[in-house]
Protein backbone atom coordinates (compact mmCIF):
# COMPACT_ATOMS: atom_id res chain seq x y z
CA UNK A 1 0.00 0.00 0.00
CA UNK A 2 2.77 2.24 1.01
CA UNK A 3 4.84 1.54 -2.70
CA UNK A 4 1.49 2.66 -4.03
CA UNK A 5 0.88 5.77 -2.59
CA UNK A 6 4.76 6.75 -3.20
CA UNK A 7 4.20 5.87 -6.91
CA UNK A 8 0.94 7.95 -6.83
CA UNK A 9 3.03 10.72 -5.49
CA UNK A 10 5.68 10.62 -7.77
CA UNK A 11 3.64 10.53 -10.67
CA UNK A 12 1.48 13.39 -9.76
CA UNK A 13 4.87 14.85 -9.57
CA UNK A 14 5.98 14.21 -13.12
CA UNK A 15 2.58 15.71 -14.23
CA UNK A 16 3.03 18.39 -12.21
CA UNK A 17 6.22 19.06 -13.81
CA UNK A 18 5.38 18.61 -17.62
CA UNK A 19 2.63 21.12 -16.72
CA UNK A 20 4.76 23.75 -15.95
CA UNK A 21 7.60 22.95 -18.81
CA UNK A 22 4.74 22.59 -21.44
CA UNK A 23 3.11 26.10 -20.07
CA UNK A 24 6.18 27.92 -19.94
CA UNK A 25 7.30 27.09 -23.70
CA UNK A 26 4.13 28.49 -24.83
CA UNK A 27 4.57 31.46 -22.55
CA UNK A 28 7.88 31.82 -23.65
CA UNK A 29 7.18 31.43 -27.50
CA UNK A 30 3.86 33.85 -27.19
CA UNK A 31 5.40 36.70 -25.14
CA UNK A 32 9.38 36.31 -25.32
CA UNK A 33 11.41 34.71 -21.95
CA UNK A 34 12.42 38.01 -20.14
CA UNK A 35 8.37 39.19 -20.30
CA UNK A 36 7.31 35.66 -18.57
CA UNK A 37 7.01 35.52 -14.71
CA UNK A 38 6.71 32.72 -12.43
CA UNK A 39 3.24 33.71 -11.63
CA UNK A 40 2.02 33.79 -14.86
CA UNK A 41 3.49 30.16 -15.64
CA UNK A 42 1.82 29.16 -11.85
CA UNK A 43 -1.07 30.65 -13.40
CA UNK A 44 -1.37 29.42 -16.69
CA UNK A 45 0.03 26.18 -15.21
CA UNK A 46 -3.01 25.99 -12.57
CA UNK A 47 -0.07 24.75 -10.17
CA UNK A 48 0.97 26.76 -7.20
CA UNK A 49 4.03 29.17 -6.93
CA UNK A 50 5.41 26.71 -4.11
CA UNK A 51 4.96 23.51 -7.06
CA UNK A 52 7.03 25.63 -8.72
CA UNK A 53 9.85 25.74 -6.78
CA UNK A 54 10.00 22.27 -6.01
CA UNK A 55 10.86 21.49 -9.72
CA UNK A 56 12.64 24.36 -10.84
CA UNK A 57 15.29 27.07 -9.05
CA UNK A 58 14.11 29.74 -10.74
CA UNK A 59 12.40 30.84 -14.64
CA UNK A 60 16.28 31.27 -15.90
CA UNK A 61 16.96 27.73 -15.00
CA UNK A 62 13.66 26.68 -16.55
CA UNK A 63 14.24 28.31 -19.61
CA UNK A 64 17.61 26.76 -19.99
CA UNK A 65 16.50 23.65 -19.50
CA UNK A 66 13.93 23.86 -22.09
CA UNK A 67 16.30 25.18 -24.35
CA UNK A 68 18.77 22.63 -23.32
CA UNK A 69 16.58 19.74 -23.77
CA UNK A 70 15.37 21.30 -27.71
CA UNK A 71 19.04 21.89 -28.80
CA UNK A 72 20.02 18.28 -27.86
CA UNK A 73 16.81 16.96 -29.40
CA UNK A 74 17.27 18.83 -32.56
CA UNK A 75 21.11 17.69 -32.68
CA UNK A 76 19.71 14.02 -32.36
CA UNK A 77 17.89 14.89 -35.52
CA UNK A 78 20.76 15.98 -37.14
CA UNK A 79 22.83 12.93 -36.63
CA UNK A 80 20.17 10.51 -37.34
CA UNK A 81 19.83 12.11 -40.57
CA UNK A 82 23.23 12.05 -40.99
CA UNK A 83 23.98 8.59 -40.50
CA UNK A 84 21.31 7.68 -42.59
CA UNK A 85 23.38 9.02 -45.90
CA UNK A 86 25.32 5.93 -47.81
CA UNK A 87 28.81 6.03 -47.28
CA UNK A 88 29.15 6.29 -51.01
CA UNK A 89 28.09 10.04 -50.99
CA UNK A 90 30.63 12.43 -51.30
CA UNK A 91 32.30 14.56 -48.98
CA UNK A 92 31.37 17.74 -50.57
CA UNK A 93 27.29 16.51 -50.73
CA UNK A 94 27.33 15.33 -47.51
CA UNK A 95 27.90 18.60 -46.15
CA UNK A 96 25.67 20.51 -48.51
CA UNK A 97 22.70 17.86 -47.93
CA UNK A 98 23.60 18.35 -43.68
CA UNK A 99 23.37 22.18 -44.76
CA UNK A 100 19.67 22.03 -46.45
CA UNK A 101 18.42 19.99 -43.71
CA UNK A 102 19.86 21.90 -41.20
CA UNK A 103 17.78 25.13 -43.23
CA UNK A 104 14.85 22.92 -43.15
CA UNK A 105 14.43 21.83 -39.55
CA UNK A 106 15.30 25.89 -38.86
CA UNK A 107 12.59 26.96 -40.94
CA UNK A 108 9.62 24.07 -40.23
CA UNK A 109 10.76 22.41 -37.00
CA UNK A 110 12.35 25.92 -35.02
CA UNK A 111 10.62 28.40 -37.00
CA UNK A 112 10.94 32.12 -36.58
CA UNK A 113 8.82 32.70 -33.74
CA UNK A 114 11.38 30.58 -31.64
CA UNK A 115 14.64 31.96 -33.40
CA UNK A 116 13.22 35.35 -32.37
CA UNK A 117 12.77 34.44 -28.55
CA UNK A 118 16.50 32.43 -28.65
CA UNK A 119 18.29 35.31 -29.96
CA UNK A 120 16.70 37.76 -27.51
CA UNK A 121 17.99 35.79 -24.83
CA UNK A 122 21.34 35.03 -26.29
CA UNK A 123 21.31 39.13 -26.19
CA UNK A 124 19.65 39.61 -22.65
CA UNK A 125 21.90 36.88 -21.21
CA UNK A 126 19.51 36.56 -18.50
CA UNK A 127 19.06 33.05 -19.43
CA UNK A 128 21.78 30.51 -19.75
CA UNK A 129 21.88 29.49 -23.52
CA UNK A 130 25.50 28.04 -23.75
CA UNK A 131 24.05 24.47 -24.90
CA UNK A 132 23.05 26.64 -27.93
CA UNK A 133 26.99 27.93 -28.84
CA UNK A 134 28.64 25.21 -26.66
CA UNK A 135 31.45 23.64 -28.83
CA UNK A 136 30.67 20.29 -27.10
CA UNK A 137 27.42 20.26 -29.16
CA UNK A 138 27.19 16.93 -31.15
CA UNK A 139 26.79 19.35 -34.14
CA UNK A 140 30.15 20.67 -34.03
CA UNK A 141 31.34 16.65 -33.52
CA UNK A 142 29.01 16.06 -36.66
CA UNK A 143 30.49 18.40 -39.14
CA UNK A 144 34.37 17.36 -37.71
CA UNK A 145 33.23 13.83 -38.58
CA UNK A 146 32.46 14.57 -42.01
CA UNK A 147 35.62 16.86 -42.67
CA UNK A 148 37.92 13.88 -41.21
CA UNK A 149 36.29 11.64 -43.29
CA UNK A 150 36.89 13.87 -46.47
CA UNK A 151 40.20 14.52 -45.13
CA UNK A 152 41.05 10.61 -45.26
CA UNK A 153 39.51 9.86 -48.64
CA UNK A 154 42.06 13.15 -49.72
CA UNK A 155 38.32 14.93 -51.25
CA UNK A 156 39.19 18.06 -48.92
CA UNK A 157 42.29 20.42 -48.39
CA UNK A 158 42.68 22.31 -44.84
CA UNK A 159 44.54 24.96 -44.25
CA UNK A 160 42.86 24.90 -40.58
CA UNK A 161 42.76 22.30 -37.81
CA UNK A 162 39.40 20.77 -38.78
CA UNK A 163 37.79 21.30 -35.35
CA UNK A 164 38.57 24.93 -36.49
CA UNK A 165 37.39 24.34 -39.91
CA UNK A 166 33.87 23.14 -38.41
CA UNK A 167 33.73 26.03 -36.24
CA UNK A 168 33.37 28.12 -38.99
CA UNK A 169 30.94 26.16 -41.24
CA UNK A 170 28.59 26.73 -38.35
CA UNK A 171 29.70 30.05 -37.57
CA UNK A 172 27.99 30.78 -41.12
CA UNK A 173 25.17 28.83 -40.53
CA UNK A 174 24.54 31.21 -37.37
CA UNK A 175 25.25 34.92 -39.80
CA UNK A 176 22.74 33.25 -41.88
CA UNK A 177 20.31 32.58 -39.74
CA UNK A 178 20.23 35.60 -38.53
CA UNK A 179 19.87 37.72 -41.73
CA UNK A 180 17.16 35.25 -42.16
CA UNK A 181 15.79 36.64 -38.87
CA UNK A 182 15.95 40.51 -39.43
CA UNK A 183 14.48 40.07 -43.61
CA UNK A 184 11.99 37.42 -42.58
CA UNK A 185 10.04 36.98 -44.42
CA UNK A 186 11.17 37.54 -47.56
CA UNK A 187 14.46 35.41 -47.22
CA UNK A 188 14.82 32.10 -48.30
CA UNK A 189 16.44 30.15 -45.38
CA UNK A 190 17.46 26.96 -47.34
CA UNK A 191 18.52 28.56 -50.64
CA UNK A 192 20.97 30.88 -48.52
CA UNK A 193 22.93 27.76 -46.47
CA UNK A 194 23.15 26.42 -50.21
CA UNK A 195 24.54 28.86 -52.34
CA UNK A 196 27.09 30.06 -48.68
CA UNK A 197 27.81 26.66 -48.80
CA UNK A 198 28.63 26.04 -52.12
CA UNK A 199 31.09 28.86 -52.16
CA UNK A 200 32.57 27.85 -48.69
CA UNK A 201 33.42 24.43 -50.26
CA UNK A 202 35.33 25.40 -53.08
CA UNK A 203 38.05 26.39 -51.20
CA UNK A 204 38.57 23.25 -49.65
CA UNK A 205 37.46 20.36 -52.22
CA UNK A 206 40.43 19.08 -53.35
CA UNK A 207 40.96 19.27 -57.37
CA UNK A 208 43.55 16.53 -57.89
Amino acid sequence: MMNKKISKRKLQAAKTKNNILETAKRLFLEHGIDNVSVDSIVEGAGVSKGAFYVHFESKDALASLIIKDYVNEIDMDYKEYLEGLGSEISTYDVIILMAGKIAEVLETKIGYENMKVLYKAHLSKATDTTSTVSYDREIYKMFEYILNRGLSSKEIKLNMPVDTTSHHLILAMRGITFEWCIRYPDFDLKKQFLEHFEILLNGIINEN
